[in-house]
């Protein structure tokens, strides 16, 4: 696992490990055990509050310091120590598969993750429930001032100071908007939120979602470069004084140049950009190209490097609590928020802090330029647009604002009127919802396909992943029997579909917390058993075809396809979550431009959205998706703007497992965008749809088989 963020300077150890008195080992790794699987549940219901945060990050901490300890105690056997780690590796597991659900979660393994105060408590806390005695932390040397009382440590670089003394004319330009005139509010007393996110939710049948654009432009083009005619479109919109954009381009059609020059058309600087960390420098290099008159500087760390008076700050999501105060005081005329489906849960850190900046730059600066960019605005359902919504001005947590609440009232219309549906969704695309597809407007893009490979788990590997497939079948049998025996009435004939699906969702909602195999241990397992099957595929693609990209889910089955073209002679870059901006780009560059380096494995969470590997048109899936949202971000990692040849996307399959039933739902359920954005009759699904139907499928064909052979036996 990696090593999480380094404590704060200033606090260091008073006593040394083995000085602790009162430890019960098996109760630490109980604690830990405990902790960790409430994180867990609550990352699967997509409820990271901050006090979850804090709680992974105490045990990730308490787990690298326990972990020391038993490898350091020479009174330990080594039969003892042996054990003690296994067991502590369970909790690894957990934590790291916990990790990738939230890169909120990930940051906080990082070398440069803050330890907050609140995990410093909690970590005491936990020790001292396990019987140990919590090492005291020395205060900060006297010389060093102290730090606002606050979740996460504050920072200010310097060179920020200095562009406040530097020039008075430099002085942020905080003119207020001209106050709005009052309206009679016809809708005052209805409910609107609910019938706008409705209105796209039931939006379909040729009804796309995009705004009226002019004619293209290249006026703000720097020499040499060009843009596609649908680029131009959106940029010749903030030219003309459009300043709110929801640019949700399928990926691959060269969103980051649309936001980057809609910045020089609405002379919108300073200009925030807010990323993922596995696109940060990738955001400076474009933004180097696409305006190289315009400084830009990455926000690292605490900011030491910073340039205070670049015109373009990028920072990642990660770091952003730490920056928030000097960025919302920086005087921003304009703010893009890259990959905007990161802050969908507005319960999240992150999401609160994107909001809390967003805000303070609408009640300083006339019209700013705001831009959400998604090619995947809706992952788990319609709700995620809210918190888009919100950055860009249109809504507040209640209620329809300013330009909206306007244009609803020009309507004429109420929800109960049977017109408002279709005209509402039509007021918030005029507000600025972009949206294009390759297929209308880059169809020199080659074509794309999925192919599947089934493969057979032989040996122990596959006989195991059987066997606790089965295990997990048959405890949902006998949760579906005891129900129906204790059942007094409402008799129902055949298979009591209502009560498979109780099951199921039981069954889903107690995976964290249930002994033996679920679901998600189930397909991390089938993971590694493919894991080698899957690398030796992409050697024989990367010989015979060319440049390949190689995506799995877990560190393990990442690490056993590495040892895989180790051990093949074949060369890879490896790109994943826990490196720095610099090292990831140095692995995307090497796969990029260095002929001998043939394969890049990438974990589907960190290098899945804002890369650019078209220099690939074979991409091996060596594991699955839960939504088909991610396994398109994922594809288009290689199919977009620049693609010259058709991309093939292999997907490993492990036949006659639960592998292939996950394939099979996937491939049935559309993403929301389908319907919402692209106009779709198609069905509206969820990840957490998948996993039910998963379950479901499971039970039903249990009790169809056991039913068969009762029928059988009878006659």
């Amino acid at each position: 696992m990696a090593r999480p963020g380094q404590r704060q300077s200033g606090a260091r150890r008073s006593a040394p490990r083995d000085q602790r008195r009162g430890r019960r080992d098996d109760d630490v790794v109980a604690v830990l055990a405990r902790t960790v699987r409430d994180v867990e549940a609550a990352a699967r219901r997509g409820r990271v509050t901050p006090s979850v945060r804090t709680r992974f990050q105490a045990v990730a901490l308490l787990l690298r310091d326990e972990r020391a300890r038993v490898r350091a105690d020479t009174g330990l056997s080594d039969g003892r120590r042996s054990e003690q780690l296994k067991r502590l590796d369970g909790v690894a597991t957990i934590l790291a598969t916990t990790a990738v659900r939230d890169a909120g979660l990930l940051a906080l393994l990082g070398e440069d993750a803050v330890v907050s105060d609140a995990a410093r408590s909690l970590v005491r806390e936990m020790q001292k429930a396990a019987g140990v005695e919590p090492v005291v932390e020395e205060a900060a040397p006297a010389d060093v001032p102290d730090e606002p009382a606050t979740p996460q440590r504050r920072a200010v670089p310097q060179s920020v100071i200095s562009r406040q003394l530097a020039n008075p004319f430099l002085a942020p330009d905080f003119s207020a908007a001209a106050p709005r005139a009052p309206r009679p509010r016809r809708l005052a007393g209805w409910e609107l939120l609910g019938p706008l996110l409705t209105s796209f939710e039931r939006a379909g049948g040729g009804a796309p979602a995009c705004m009226d654009l002019p004619f293209p432009t290249n006026r703000f083009t720097p020499a040499g470069l060009e843009l596609m005619p649908h680029q131009g479109q959106l940029v010749a919109a903030a030219a003309a004084g459009h300043r709110t954009f929801l640019l949700a381009d399928e990926p691959g059609l060269g969103k980051t140049a649309q936001a980057l020059l809609a910045a020089e058309a609405a002379d919108a600087y300073p200009l925030l950009v807010v990323v993922p960390n596995v696109v940060k420098t990738n955001w400076a290099r474009e933004a180097g190209r696409w305006t190289p008159h315009r400084p830009a500087t990455v926000v690292q760390g605490d900011g030491e490097t910073v340039d205070g008076f670049a015109d373009v700050v990028v920072v990642n999501y990660e770091v952003l609590d730490r920056h928030v105060g000097w960025l919302g005081d920086f005087g921003f005329r304009g703010m893009v928020v890259d990959e905007a489906h990161f802050i969908k849960n507005k319960t999240s850190q992150r999401s609160q802090h994107v909001l809390a900046l967003s805000e303070r730059i609408r009640s300083r600066t006339v019209r700013p330029l705001l831009m959400a960019l998604t090619g995947t605005p809706l992952i788990n359902d319609i709700e995620d647009f809210r918190a888009i919504w919100q950055f860009l001005g249109w809504i507040d947590d209640a209620k329809p604002l300013g330009e909206l609440m306007d244009a609803l009232e020009d309507t004429g219309l109420t929800p109960a009127d049977r017109g408002f549906s279709a005209a509402a969704r039509q007021c918030v695309i005029d507000l600025g919802i972009v949206r294009r597809r390759k297929v209308d407007v880059a169809a020199d893009i080659p074509a794309r396909r999925i192919a599947d490979l089934p493969v057979e788990l032989d040996g122990a590997a596959g006989r195991s992943i059987r066997a606790a497939e089965q295990e997990l079948v048959r405890r949902m049998v006998r949760q579906y029997e005891t129900a129906l025996a204790a059942r007094t009435s409402g008799v129902v004939e055949g298979i009591d579909a209502d009560l498979v699906r109780r099951v199921a969702r039981s069954e889903l909602k107690d995976a964290t917390t249930t002994t033996g195999e679920n679901v998600f241990g189930m397909m991390r397992r089938i993971g590694r058993a493919k894991a080698g099957l899957a690398a030796d595929y992409a050697a024989q693609l990367a010989r015979s075809a060319g440049k390949v990209v190689f995506f799995a889910k877990h560190v393990d089955v990442m690490d056993a396809a590495e040892e895989t073209f180790a051990r093949q002679g074949v060369r890879f870059s490896s790109i994943r979550g826990d490196q720095t901006p610099a090292a990831r780009q140095r692995e995307v560059d090497a796969f990029v431009t260095d002929p001998d380096v043939h394969v890049a494995v990438c974990s589907l969470t960190a290098a899945g959205v804002g890369l650019n590997l078209q220099v690939a048109s074979n991409v091996v899936l060596a594991e699955l998706s839960w939504t088909d949202a991610e396994q398109t971000q994922a594809i288009d990692r290689s199919h977009r703007i620049g693609q010259t040849e058709p991309v093939t996307a292999w997907r490993i399959i492990a036949a006659q497992t639960l592998d292939a039933r996950i394939a099979e739902l996937i491939d049935t359920k559309a993403g929301l965008a389908a319907r919402a954005l692209d106009g779709s009759d198609e069905e509206v699904s969820s990840s957490a749809d998948v996993q039910l139907e998963a379950l479901v499928a499971l039970l039903t064909d249990a009790l169809r088989t056991s039913s068969g052979q009762e029928e059988a036996l009878g006659a």
